[in-house]
């Protein structure tokens, strides 16, 4: 009987001391055996560094690798480079994943013989309230299918976590360092090098809303970063699939959208925020005739169009409607 294939975990870690136990609680505790973790810290300056050693001393499984600040893209490079494993996937420390995450991935691996898997995941709030994305069954899939589902929120996340790929579909591949949204600049990538990807319905990654994330902090202009990744993701998937326009435009507008979202209260940016309206406003009549296009969009480009005072007060009142659940 063959031992089954070595998978990596790949965690970059940057003062994480209030998060990583609880993550690390469920990655200790996967049923796949031929495990390896590793804890890339990226520099971390608050204590984060000596409890990844522990780990490591702790559990011949984990490994602790330190390296000097240069990002969450390029603590993904780095632990990618170091992986002795088949397989690797990641997990973010301040996440969880089920018991038997990994485990769930490489079946779907082995059911299609395919070089990437991926799986569901659920929100879990801070109120108790879960969001869960996951629903029943299996299936084969192409990067074409794969891609204009990611492009729509459709079932396909652009997320690094909740994957498992074939060490030799990092070949040639790297995380963008110093950006942040590295996801969106290069989960596209391996969808179109992977000739099959299995995907699986159930969710078996948590996605925990924290105080304080990349995603969802006060803003900044780094957060513009991800119009750039968005774009240049949209040009690369149109070379080879250009009938995918529809979707690729509809990804660019809610990158927009969201963008705009998070600068209600702030007066950095002007000129970009003006670019950003002018562009949805541009092509609202592209995403209202779009069958596939989330009614949530549509709500908004119709909002947009009646003038931006009134897109703010609609979100603002859907945000307090939100955090009231």
């Amino acid at each position: 009987m063959n031992e089954k294939p070595l998978i990596s975990v790949v965690m970059p870690v940057y003062n994480k001391t209030e998060y990583l136990p609880d993550c690390m609680e469920t990655l200790l505790s996967q049923t796949y055996s031929n495990l390896e973790i590793l804890l890339v810290d990226d520099g971390s300056t608050d204590g984060t560094a000596r409890m990844c050693d522990d780990y490591a001393e702790k559990d011949p499984r984990v490994r602790a690798l330190h390296k000097e600040n240069g990002g969450v893209s390029d603590a993904r490079n780095y632990g990618i480079a170091h992986a002795s494993g088949e397989y690797i996937t990641q997990v973010d420390p301040d996440d969880s994943v089920d018991p038997d995450y990994v485990e769930y991935l490489y079946g779907l691996v082995e059911k299609y013989e395919a070089p990437m898997s991926l799986c569901q995941h659920r929100v879990l709030f801070h109120n108790g309230r879960v969001e869960d994305f996951g629903g029943p069954g299996d299936r084969a899939a192409d990067a074409e299918w794969c891609l204009e589902r990611m492009l729509y929120h459709n079932v396909i996340d652009v997320s690094c976590w909740a994957k498992l790929c074939h060490r030799s579909l990092y070949e040639g591949f790297s995380y963008p360092k110093g950006k942040i949204f590295e996801d969106h600049a290069a989960t596209y990538r391996l969808f179109m090098k992977s000739p099959v990807i299995a995907v699986g319905f159930a969710s078996k990654y948590n996605y925990i809303m924290h105080d304080v994330s990349i995603v969802h902090d006060s803003f900044s202009v780094r957060k513009l970063d991800l119009l750039p990744a968005t774009d240049l993701m949209g040009k690369d998937i149109l070379r080879t699939y250009p009938h995918l326009y529809r979707a690729v435009l509809r990804r660019r507008v809610y990158a927009r959208l969201s963008t705009i979202n998070q600068m209600l209260y702030t007066k950095e940016c002007p000129g970009e925020k003006a670019e950003m309206i002018d562009f949805v406003r541009k092509h609202a009549d592209e995403i209202l005739s779009d069958p596939k296009a989330p009614k949530r969009d549509k709500a908004a480009v119709l909002l947009m169009r009646a003038g931006y005072p009134v897109y703010r007060a609609a979100w603002k009142s859907y945000l307090y409607i939100k955090k009231g659940k």
